[in-house]
């Protein structure tokens, strides 16, 4: 079981989507994100919603990410947060989304 402590240290904010590329190197299909979380920075993600998702439609959506894991190599790409979201049988990703627009970088708790 996860202690409550545990569940502290997983930093999740919101962040903005604020560019969107295509990734052709990832192994399977995704976006390279440029997320930001207010005065955390912006940050980077690998993210697989490329069956949902449209990058014109991901401009500017905001979402709900993990910032505190160590930074992960994806083929030539550094990512610096995991995007969350729900993955349903055939590993299409929904993302989880506030149902209302809040500052960007405030902590989900």
């Amino acid at each position: 079981m996860l202690t409550w402590d545990d569940f502290e240290k997983v930093d999740i904010r919101t962040g903005t989507i604020v560019a969107v590329a295509d990734f052709p190197k990832a192994r399977n299909p995704a976006y390279q994100l440029t997320i930001d979380f207010g005065e955390l920075g912006t940050k980077k993600s690998s993210a697989q919603i490329t069956k949902l998702y449209t990058p014109e439609e991901l401009i500017g959506k905001q979402i709900v990410a993990v910032v505190n894991f160590p930074p992960k190599q994806i083929a030539n790409f550094i990512s610096e947060c995991l995007v969350l979201g729900v993955v349903g049988a055939d590993k299409e990703v929904t993302l989880l989304l506030p149902d209302r627009e809040t500052p960007n970088g405030l902590r989900i708790a």
